[in-house]
């Protein structure tokens, strides 16, 4: 405990205290059920020591457990400090990833150990052990049959709800204690994440219960948990896919921002900005996290598009323009057999399309252009003009609105634009901090009245240096577009014209992909001039 801050470590020594005060009856009282606190006991243990067996395929997946029927189902069968001590060895067991392993795992087993003894009050006072046809002693004696099962559920639900109330305030008083988090932020949002996950283990916790007091006893019991363990199962497989897809974006950004390293965390904070604007159009749950994907990966073409021309010190000829005008249809075709970015590719494809039909790949207008790219096409413009770039300046918050108002109806969608507007005006823009230039002005901050790169938001953004004409937004660096598609075929040309070094795969640039020396100006990337220039 020697790395916890005092106030943790006497809020753990207190539960702990409280835990053992709580069993201490059971352990006294010799009218305590002790085949079934045994049963019970050693079951949980089970349920939560599972996860480390090898299964055929590899190990169970992670979040699992804690497998609370087993818990609630003694608070339904046994008194209080009874069900309290079941929740010890389990608890004791569970997995944890963080130092102090120890020390976690004892304040595993004290909360629990509260949750249950705090839930059996509630079911006793409720007059649930009544219902199910047993006395303060249910489990020790003869069964009891048929159970009131509706008159149970009123008591069954107020104890799971008192075992959630419980669990998650002492989650709040830890993380408050341990990371010294002001007690609201710290139980903010934590009651309603697992109170239906709650209710729905004490349904099956009371379903053992009544098959554990039937005629059948505790095999029937025991057939109750098996489709319950298996829809956790089920569950926490989805979860491990759902993490296999954040990695996979992870991974594919990572490409991106080794490819073009000058602009390193471009692609979060439009997903950011994205994100922003789809809630302000009333999107969420699946759509939402789509929307983000198209803003992360909206740029993942460049890592098709030869290194020398993005990182070039100086400006970009025609043909190096149409070149670097492929990468939505490199990125969609790198991302088309993915299936769960699901519209995401078509954001992709059609990020750079303008509203007026001038925009690239094929010139689509208005309501031709997919939603999420519109979406994505303010979010990429936005995020240009106010990052700080190795060539350029950000442009202050208001003033990048400024702009993309003035070219809506014509280069962006203003539906877009106005819900972008509204979004930063309510919540402010304070962008994820993930390039180095951001993480050096952590470490050095800037001297006193000049604000670094990762200081943003409209009151936190003066404008620096002397002001430039603004040219019109342009989320890929004023890479103005050249027409619809017709000039596809002539950039593909020119891309097969151009020397060797200039077409290598990633990894196999030649010179010309090397960084440039020192002092000098860095190449320009393909979001840079125009909106971010």
């Amino acid at each position: 405990m020697r790395g916890l801050p005092p106030a943790a470590r006497g809020f753990v020594l207190c539960a702990l205290l409280a835990a053992l005060a709580c069993t201490v009856p059971a352990l006294t009282d010799s009218a305590t059920p002790w085949p079934a606190v045994t049963l019970l006991a050693a079951l949980y243990l089970g349920c939560e020591l599972v996860r480390h067996c090898p299964l055929p395929g590899g190990r169970a997946p992670e979040g699992i457990g804690s497998f609370f029927p087993v818990v609630l189902a003694a608070v339904f069968l046994l008194p209080p400090a009874a069900a309290a001590l079941v929740a010890l060895p389990g608890g004791l067991a569970a997995a944890v990833v963080q130092r102090p392993a120890a020390v976690r795992r004892v304040w595993h087993g004290a909360q629990q150990s509260l949750g249950a003894w705090a839930a059996g009050q509630v079911f006793g006072l409720l007059g649930g052990p009544a219902a199910l046809g047993g006395g303060p002693t249910a489990g020790s004696g003869p069964p009891a049959w048929p159970a009131d099962l509706p008159g149970a559920m009123l008591p069954a639900t107020a104890a799971a709800t008192a075992f959630c109330l419980v669990v998650t305030a002492l989650d709040g008083g830890i993380l408050a204690a341990a990371e010294r988090r002001p007690a609201a932020t710290a139980w903010h949002g934590l009651v309603p994440l697992t109170l239906a996950a709650h209710c729905v283990h004490g349904l099956a916790g009371l379903m053992m219960a009544v098959m554990w007091r039937s005629p059948y006893g505790v095999p029937a019991a025991l057939l109750v948990l098996l489709p319950m363990y298996v829809s956790c199962w089920v569950f926490a497989q989805y979860h491990r896919e759902h993490a296999a897809h954040q990695a996979t974006i992870r991974a594919l950004v990572q490409a991106v921002d080794i490819k073009d390293r000058y602009t390193r965390g471009h692609s979060e904070r439009v997903g950011q900005a994205s994100t922003m604007i789809a809630r302000e159009l009333g999107m969420d749950g699946d759509r939402l996290e789509v929307v983000r994907f198209a803003g992360i990966l909206h740029d993942v073409g460049k890592i098709g598009v030869p290194t020398r021309l993005l990182r070039k010190d100086g400006p970009l000829t025609p043909q190096e323009r149409r070149i670097i005008e492929l990468h939505p249809e490199y990125g969609h075709e790198m991302v088309r057999g993915i299936g769960f970015l699901g519209e995401a590719r078509s954001a992709i494809l059609h990020h750079h399309e303008r509203v007026d039909g001038t925009g690239y790949p094929y010139g689509l207008t208005g309501e031709q252009i997919p939603v999420l790219a519109r979406v994505v096409a303010v979010a990429d413009a936005f995020d240009a003009m106010t990052s700080t770039r190795s060539y350029s300046r950000a442009r202050p918050v208001p003033t990048a609105l400024a702009e993309l108002e003035r070219c809506a109806g014509a280069q962006f969608d203003p539906a877009m634009v106005r819900a972008l507007t509204d979004a930063v005006g309510r919540y402010g823009w304070h962008p994820v901090v993930t390039s180095d230039d951001d993480l050096q002005v952590i470490k050095d901050p800037a001297p006193a009245g000049v604000p670094g790169p990762g200081v943003r938001g409209p009151a936190a953004r003066p404008a620096r240096g002397p002001a430039a004409p603004a040219p019109a937004a342009d989320g890929d660096g004023g890479l103005r577009p050249r027409g619809p598609a017709a000039a596809r075929p002539a950039a593909r040309t020119a891309l097969r014209a151009l020397p060797a070094q200039d077409v290598a795969p990633p990894g196999a640039d030649g010179p010309g992909s090397q960084a440039p020396p020192a002092g000098e100006r860095p190449g320009r990337d393909a979001d840079g001039a125009g909106a971010g220039a």
